[in-house]
């Protein structure tokens, strides 16, 4: 059965926004988009690809769905090392607004209760399945205990306000270290699993 990993590019306090580009996301009036791409080396480039590759699919909010079926699509052949698994591996989109057909090959929405398709997906044969970016449906998918652990570059830097992957008053959730790295820029490349009894 496939487990589900959040991927996140975080800072040191928690944000997980607008990580790539200034203007990807300023709800909330978030003026530091596009602080995660200087801490980017060889080392977390070939993190990233090997996450790509691993994953048996992605589990993607409205919005990073939109940002990423805008570009990879169309990816140059250098990015094809990431655009290929993100264009031919199934895409699961958690959205109220968007209706079928979706126009990026192998993309399908969840029928339903997001929580309940996700724990559907969950039951089924396969590898894991990963969550990209899409803070406010991974929180969805921690509150109803659906997350079986998180690959996280942490990078060195306090962004000091924006949105966080974690929710304030959420329960307890302890987590096993399954490895960690420390890239040249000083980010921490960190795989987590939840600890046994907790998802």
């Amino acid at each position: 059965m496939p487990k589900v990993v959040v991927v996140e590019w975080m800072t040191l306090d928690g944000v997980v926004q607008a990580p790539g580009h200034p203007d990807e996301d300023r709800d909330g009036g978030f003026e530091h988009g596009g602080w995660h791409l200087s801490y980017f080396d060889d080392l977390s480039r070939a993190w990233v690809v090997q996450g790509y590759a691993e994953a048996g699919g992605f589990l993607l909010g409205r919005r990073t769905y939109e940002n990423l079926a805008a570009y990879w699509p169309n990816a140059s052949e250098e990015e094809q090392v990431i655009a290929e698994p993100l264009n031919t591996k199934p895409k699961y989109v958690a959205s109220k607004t968007l209706t079928e057909p979706l126009e990026w090959q192998n993309a399908s929405l969840l029928k339903g209760d997001t929580a309940r398709a996700v724990r559907t997906l969950k039951q089924q044969d396969g590898p894991d399945l990963h969550v990209i970016g899409s803070s406010e449906f991974s929180q969805t998918l921690i509150e109803h205990d659906l997350v079986d652990g998180y690959r996280l570059m942490i990078d060195p830097l306090v962004a000091g306000g924006g949105k966080r992957l974690f929710r304030d008053g959420g329960a307890l959730k302890p987590l096993r270290l399954v490895e960690s790295q420390v890239t040249s820029t000083g980010a921490i490349l960190a795989t987590y699993a939840a600890a046994e009894g907790s998802a």
